[in-house]
């Protein structure tokens, strides 16, 4: 069941308009998601609409709480739909990624909010590593 019904109607009760082109990148993160920019822009670039566009959009869409951004190795972007708050195991090698429930890390959270008094907003983290396969890659190489 698709969630852009409940996303178009999040933006509407903040008195946002659901534009064409917000819908285009909904669409493509909705079926595709973790997209960087450029991906996205490949997605919807057949609807006339620019580059520039989509980096706007995707800032608004995540200023608003619509979708999700992450940053991947390198610095990289990716984004995709909001939903219930999660994070992400990545790895360095080969890129496989894993998708972690947030419960597994609210004490972890509450600890540092309380050492730091810092209010952390930790929806979305990506940690990196190296995933089974290629750390058995790195020892028969080794």
């Amino acid at each position: 069941m698709s969630c852009l019904p409940r996303l178009s109607q999040s933006l509407r009760a903040r008195g946002y308009r659901v534009t064409p082109q917000r819908l285009a990148i909904l669409e493509a993160l909705h079926h595709d998601g973790h997209l960087s920019p450029a991906q996205v822009y490949e997605r919807v670039r057949q609807t006339g609409m620019t580059e520039a566009t989509v980096y706007r959009t995707l800032e608004f869409l995540r200023a608003n709480g619509i979708v999700f951004a992450a940053q991947r190795e390198g610095g990289r972007l990716t984004y995709e739909l909001a939903g219930a708050s999660h994070h992400h195991l990545v790895c360095r090698a080969c890129g496989a990624q894993v998708d972690l429930e947030a419960a597994a890390f609210q004490e972890l959270i509450a600890s540092l909010e309380q050492q730091s008094g810092y209010r952390l907003e930790a929806s979305h983290l990506t940690l990196f590593g190296l995933c089974p396969a290629c750390q058995k890659d790195s020892k028969a190489q080794a």
